[in-house]
């Protein structure tokens, strides 16, 4: 039997919530794509447990957000190295975090990806990678006998902090290493005196014991100083140990369902394009697991590379625009690096912490600083470099009520089919004018907002402007306020992030 030969617009590596998100945003654009994943099947592992604001939002724009809403559960509130944050008052929708196993989020998009017509090709891991000018070759170890290779226009890597895409393309991943060890239990706790017992410190470290369902909890283990082989699997007696040196017992720990470990490892790819290769996920950056960060920002990389990897392959924008993926992805990633490093930092054992905890948390009363934190968690102060001076070109669109012809809607309405969006909110017949040169890419809608001031994330209150181009990532190309109506910046924003004019 001869090499298979299979052909797709792009192959994704990595069938997690970052490769199946991205799936899922290139099927919407009408891309082909084939998702490769080295496991046999889905594990049923736990693993990641929750979706902060940013994240539901997203989901909200791509109008599946109530499937995650109807098996996950709200909670009022989340931490900063288990320093509590008061989620009121947020300029969201979405205030408050969605607690859901990362298996279930799985599900759910593999599930939405096949009703767009993405496959996950299963037993399938990337063992050689092929560039040229033309596409990128992809080996892959089948469960056959024989190897198997895609030929695609693009590769993504979304396989993992070890990412083999990664290691293969020659990418660096600088950082800085472990300096302790965190082991995870799915367990049954009977002898457990509390339901949830969250982050009790300890002499050598930490511990906690949360509810997952009923009858099950998870345990979490972190003992400082104490640095693993990445390659030693975790044991549940090494979790039950580990537990007796931090509890004084074990609270009768038994009927293991999940076990795994984790460190404060913090590193990123120095790059997250080089050439027909890009990464996502963690893939492209790893950090300790503080806030439930990761799963998150995953998420948000494949909402911000499925349109404009989606805009290239179709031949609307020119691949600089694959650049702009790294320019705005990986300070966000450094960000969150460089506050669950600080995280990490808090946690750690020993008089000096608990001193700087009592400080910090006296900080945390104050509105300003726990806005500060909980917008960084939950990413809803993130502000995309962009030309313009006005306060929302960068930032996330806020999901406004709107008024239009056929009725009532809302912004985040308008992006399911992640498309841009002119939207019109003063009747300006110069906008229809402008926006003919670009109607088979973007959607022009007039409608007048609900409200006379909008809340945005790190700026307050501001008054609803005329008129706004909403990339399909649900954040802001260019906005303009009434009797400020500068087409001319219209159209070079229209051109950077949807392509030239088309030629009539």
């Amino acid at each position: 039997m001869g090499v298979t030969q299979l052909d797709t617009e792009v192959v994704i590596a990595g069938a997690g919530p970052t490769g199946l998100m991205l799936a899922g945003e290139l099927r919407l654009a009408g891309v082909d794509v084939v998702v490769v994943e080295q496991l046999a099947a889905r594990t049923g592992e736990s693993r990641a447990g929750g979706m902060h604001s940013r994240t539901l939002e997203v989901l909200d724009q791509r109008g599946i957000l109530d499937r995650f809403l109807a098996v996950g559960q709200l909670t009022p509130v989340g931490h900063f190295s288990g320093l509590w944050l008061d989620f009121d008052g947020m300029e969201s929708r979405r205030p408050m975090p969605l607690m859901l196993l990362q298996d279930v989020i799985e599900r759910l998009l593999e599930e939405w990806g096949a009703e767009l017509g993405s496959r996950v090709r299963w037993s399938s891991a990337v063992s050689g990678i092929r560039q040229d000018q033309d596409g990128v070759t992809v080996e892959l170890r089948t469960a056959e006998t024989d190897p198997a290779t895609l030929r695609a226009r693009y590769l993504v890597g979304c396989d993992g902090g070890r990412s083999t895409v990664r290691k293969l393309s020659d990418i660096g991943f600088p950082g800085t290493p472990a300096t302790m060890t965190a082991l995870l239990a799915d367990v049954e706790l009977p002898d457990l005196p509390e339901d949830f017992i969250f982050m009790r410190r300890c002499a050598g470290g930490h511990f906690s014991a949360l509810a997952l369902e009923p009858g099950w909890h998870r345990v979490i283990t972190s003992e400082y100083d104490r640095v693993a082989d990445r390659d030693e699997p975790a044991t549940f007696e090494q979790v039950r140990e580990s537990l007796i040196r931090l509890a004084g017992t074990d609270f009768g720990m038994r009927s293991p369902r999940w076990i795994s470990r984790f460190g404060d490892a913090a590193r990123q790819a120095d790059r997250y394009r080089k050439g027909r290769v890009l990464l996502a996920g963690d893939a492209a950056h790893i950090h300790y697991p503080a806030g439930g960060q990761g799963l998150n920002l995953g998420v948000q990389d494949a909402v911000n590379l499925g349109w404009k990897l989606a805009s290239v392959v179709r031949g609307r924008s020119p691949e600089s625009l694959l650049d702009s993926y790294h320019t705005e992805r990986h300070p966000v990633a450094e960000g969150v690096l460089h506050n669950t490093r600080a995280q990490a930092a808090l946690a750690r054992p020993g008089a000096q912490t608990e001193a700087l905890r009592e400080v910090f948390g006296s900080l945390m009363v104050f509105d300003d600083v726990n806005r500060y934190l909980r917008n960084a968690i939950t990413a809803l102060d993130i502000r995309y470099p962009m030309d313009g001076f006005h306060p929302l070109a960068g930032r996330r669109v806020p999901d406004a009520d709107l008024k239009t012809p056929d009725g009532t809607t809302r912004v985040y309405e308008l992006l399911h089919s992640a498309r841009p969006v002119l939207l019109d909110l003063r009747g300006s017949a110069e906008l229809a004018t402008v926006a003919r040169g670009w109607a088979e890419r973007v959607d022009l809608v007039e409608a007048r907002s609900e409200d006379d001031h909008w809340a945005v994330p790190s700026v307050g209150e501001i008054p609803a402007p005329a008129a706004l181009l909403v990339r399909p990532d649900g954040h802001v190309a260019w906005a303009a306020d009434p009797g400020a109506l500068d087409t001319v910046a219209l159209r070079t924003a229209l051109a950077t992030w949807c392509g030239p004019a088309e030629q009539r």
